[in-house]
């Protein structure tokens, strides 16, 4: 018997109608999934890269390292030193501010203020908190894991003889950037350039991966002044004693080598320490060396001398008399404490007369001491390219009248710097050659200008050592060992409707040793109050201590044995071994 299979019902069309929708829309979807894959992949490619790269990809600084600043045998003055700066990113911090009172807390700054300052801020990705951490704040800050809190390496300007050299260095801004003094001057040398290099980083701001870079880092280079910081440090102390036992307002010392226009000291009183930024308000890092102007006085007396030798009309034996004690121009009447008659040019200076020097300077032609002033830097800026230097005051001759010529004569009715005073007197220490101030070492001496004959210059040093002797104004300038030349100045400060009679500028300046000049000083100290203001009493002490230490230090031979004091030699002779 044949058996037969029964046919399978035939399905109901509501299935089929099912399967072919849940076909299509399967199709559709790998469609729509393939179609999206192909846009991904090649329309959007570019701006996709671009959107992951602005997430996770940046351009990171490379900071460049400032160059060294060191004095003319290599002592660092000015140095740079790796920090961390702590910054964040306002937008990650947003939803959570209550981590800010940690980092507030270990950074020691207002919680407040600082809540605040990110919450403004919240359109940036990038905000300095805290900048140029020591090492023990930024491990502290890193401890703490903080989303949205970085650090970044730095450097921080470090000046390791603080307020002894700070007036001739300045000083640099947050972000290493010379502010004021070489730092300023030579900006352009010291500083680098900072390089830049694509990273990966993580969401928390953490370098992944370095892609490439953009650009190579180019350190500053290293900046080497002619200041000689033992000489520096010496001027330094022997100024501040001064300044505190004169009860001054304020002071200034330069020291120059007359063989190479280098200057080896340059200090003000008061100082400031330009590694506390507390300090740093204009009055306090003025550099008033090169800044500051003031009448300097009989300290311009040996170059009205120069001016009168210079033309022709007088000679080292030239003798003016004094007489009656006083002379009267216009309705001005100048005049000696002591008469003194008929007397030579070297008793004139040595005793500071204003009627010989006022006489003197009448019987030149005006042009004939304008040409000697000019030629000798008044009224001009030196070479030393220190920023803010000022220029004086020396107007021309074709506005002088007799009582300009009489007052000039002695110190008045012209201003100049200390620095420009000390050019001067290294110009009369070279005998003649003005050399281009130069705050840089100098490696071979530059030629320089001739400004005044040479028999002119050695006769003026040679009477101007009247001056240290015991019957001039300012034996205590001598030095044991060494003949000096220099010349006092004491002159009256100008006020509001003529001039002060209880306020000073004392002044003295000069070069050493007189038989072959080495270095040229200046001292300036301003309204002594503590009973002595002549320039003999209060400056001249201190250029004898600091000329001397410095030509022991630089082991100049003495030039006045027979008369030097046995111990004095002794002490000359192991300073000079050192």
């Amino acid at each position: 018997m044949k058996s037969f299979r029964s046919a399978p019902p035939p399905r109901p069309v509501s299935f089929q109608m099912r399967l072919a929708v849940l076909f299509v829309l399967m199709a559709g979807s790998a469609i729509v999934l393939a179609g999206r894959a192909v846009q991904l992949q090649l329309v959007d490619h570019g701006f996709l890269a671009g959107q992951g790269d602005a997430r996770f990809m940046r351009v990171m600084t490379t900071v460049a390292h400032r160059g060294s600043i060191t004095d003319r045998f290599n002592e660092p003055l000015a140095v740079s030193t790796p920090v961390d700066s702590v910054w964040v990113n306002p937008r990650e911090l947003a939803g959570n501010t209550e981590q800010l009172p940690k980092l507030a807390r270990t950074l020691g700054v207002n919680r407040t203020q600082l809540v605040r300052r990110v919450s403004s801020n919240l359109d940036r990705e990038f905000l300095y908190v805290a900048r140029g951490l020591q090492p023990t704040e930024s491990r502290k800050v890193r401890a703490l894991g903080l989303d949205g809190v970085n650090l970044s390496r730095e450097y921080r300007r470090y000046y390791p003889a603080g307020e002894v050299a700070g007036h001739i260095l300045g000083f640099t801004n947050v972000d290493d950037v010379g502010q004021e003094g070489a730092e300023l001057a030579f900006d352009h040398w010291l500083a680098g350039e900072d390089g830049a290099k694509r990273v990966i980083q993580d969401s928390r701001g953490r370098k992944v991966e370095d892609v490439e870079s953009i650009r190579a880092v180019r350190p500053g280079r290293n900046l080497t002044l002619s200041i000689d910081l033992r000489i520096q440090y010496l001027a330094y102390r022997e100024l501040k004693t001064a300044i505190l036992a004169n009860r001054a307002r304020s002071g200034s010392v330069i020291v120059i080598d007359v063989q190479t226009g280098e200057v080896l000291a340059m200090v003000n009183q008061p100082a400031y320490n330009p590694n506390d930024r507390e300090q740093l308000s204009p009055g306090a890092y003025r550099n008033r060396a090169a800044t500051d102007l003031f009448e300097p006085g009989s300290s311009i007396k040996p170059f009205i001398v120069a001016a009168g030798l210079a033309s022709g009309r007088y000679s080292a034996d030239s003798t003016i008399d004094t007489n009656p004690g006083f002379v009267q121009v216009g309705a001005t009447t100048f005049e000696d404490e002591h008469p003194m008659g008929v007397a030579n040019l070297a008793t004139i200076l040595g005793k500071s007369s204003n009627v010989g020097m006022a006489k003197l300077a009448l019987s030149l032609e005006p042009r004939q001491i304008w040409g000697t002033l000019n030629a000798l830097g008044f009224g001009q800026v030196t070479a030393s390219g220190f920023p803010g230097e000022s220029a004086g005051l020396l107007s021309n001759y074709s506005h002088w009248r007799n009582i300009t010529v009489a007052t000039l004569s002695h110190g008045y009715a012209m201003s100049v710097t200390p620095l420009q005073l000390a050019q001067a007197y290294a110009t009369l220490g070279s005998y003649g050659i003005r050399r281009p101030i130069s705050l840089l070492r100098v490696e071979e001496a530059v030629v320089g200008e001739r400004v005044l004959d040479e028999s002119v210059c050695r006769s003026l040093v040679g009477m101007l050592e009247s001056v240290v002797s015991l019957e001039g104004t300012a034996p205590l300038a001598r030095i044991p060992g060494y003949r000096v030349s220099g010349k006092t100045g004491t002159a009256w400060k100008a006020q509001a409707g003529g001039y002060s009679r209880d306020r000073y500028m004392a002044v003295f300046g000069g070069v050493a040793p007189a038989t072959q000049p080495r270095l040229a000083a200046v001292v300036v100290i301003d309204e002594p109050s503590a009973g002595k203001y002549y320039g003999g009493d209060v400056s001249a002490p201190v250029f004898a201590a600091v000329v001397g230490g410095a030509l022991r230090l630089m082991a100049v031979p003495p030039d006045d044995v027979a008369d030097a004091n046995a111990d004095a030699l002794v002490s000359s002779r192991k300073m000079a071994q050192r």
